[in-house]
């Protein structure tokens, strides 16, 4: 077994030893047993965020160069967030390119996710739109354009309408958004 293999072994362990070590972060393992480079990882969405009951799947590409090099992660459930790709899930965030250290783990690496999930940096945006809206002050619009998205794409929809709730579906407008996807209202949400 070679020291990449190693490591990423002990890092497996350490996360199975104690999943609840983070609970936001839900899920960590090789999505093969066969590959250790190739990784998946679920996400809570933050208590108190507009992400709040999200569940966000990320995969994790580990370099042959591991751990010297960082791993490349992205967001494959879609997210609404300023720092992430709408389109490609590429995240924007120093250590995973030039403050990474060999002292970082993958696990630590989805806590500092984690952590830019509720603490967005508007200043270097990947997604133009949801860093406007922070930009320019408004946090509720930014909160509720999250929270749609959220909603969206990583909650069950069965969790989320009974049966006697009405959805309207509505063209959103928003840039690199289909329309046809739109925005749900949903009756009788205060």
């Amino acid at each position: 077994m070679d020291a990449v293999s190693r490591r990423l072994m002990k890092e497996l362990h350490d996360f199975q030893r104690d999943p609840t070590g983070h609970p936001d972060i839900l899920e960590l393992r090789p999505v093969d047993d066969d590959d250790l480079l190739n990784w998946k990882a679920v996400m809570r969405g933050a208590l108190d965020t507009a992400y709040e009951g999200g569940v966000f799947e990320l995969q994790i590409i580990v370099p042959t160069a591991y751990p010297i090099q960082p791993p490349t992660v992205k967001f494959v459930t879609t997210i609404c967030h300023p720092n992430v790709h709408f389109k490609t899930g590429e995240i924007c965030l120093d250590i995973l390119k030039t403050a990474w250290s060999p002292a970082w783990t993958l696990q630590s690496t989805l806590l500092a996710i984690s952590l830019l999930l509720a603490h967005p940096e508007p200043g270097s945006p990947l997604n133009c739109d949801a860093a406007n809206l922070l930009r320019c002050g408004d946090v509720e619009g930014y909160n509720s354009l999250v929270r749609m998205y959220t909603e969206m794409h990583a909650m069950d929809a069965a969790t989320l309408l009974s049966s006697d709730d009405e959805v309207e579906v509505q063209g959103a407008g928003f840039a690199g958004v289909d329309s046809r996807a739109g925005m749900v209202s949903v009756g009788g949400w205060s």
